[in-house]
């Protein structure tokens, strides 16, 4: 069985987005977040604020995408496909 590349690739983009989008929100809210900050290194332009989330989010999506799509790739190198 393939994977579909570009199906992975937008799902973990969406669900890695989010996440750090409501991480930060939640930070923002109740305070705190020294190490989430330390995304600021890896993700231009975050920090842990409002506009932060919406980067981030951004950011996150960028990310899971890439990891998604390279996931699903060498995926498909390694599978078999069945014997007919």
């Amino acid at each position: 069985m393939k994977l579909k590349v570009l199906g992975l690739g937008l799902s973990l983009g969406i669900v890695w987005g989010v996440g750090v989008f409501l991480v930060t929100v939640l930070t923002v809210l109740k305070g705190g977040g020294m190490h989430l900050g330390l995304l600021s290194a890896v993700y231009f332009g975050y920090k842990v604020s409002w506009l932060g989330s919406i980067i981030g989010l951004c950011w996150g999506f960028v990310n899971g995408l890439v990891v998604g799509i390279v996931i699903a790739w060498i995926y498909n190198l390694f599978a078999k496909e069945p014997a007919k």
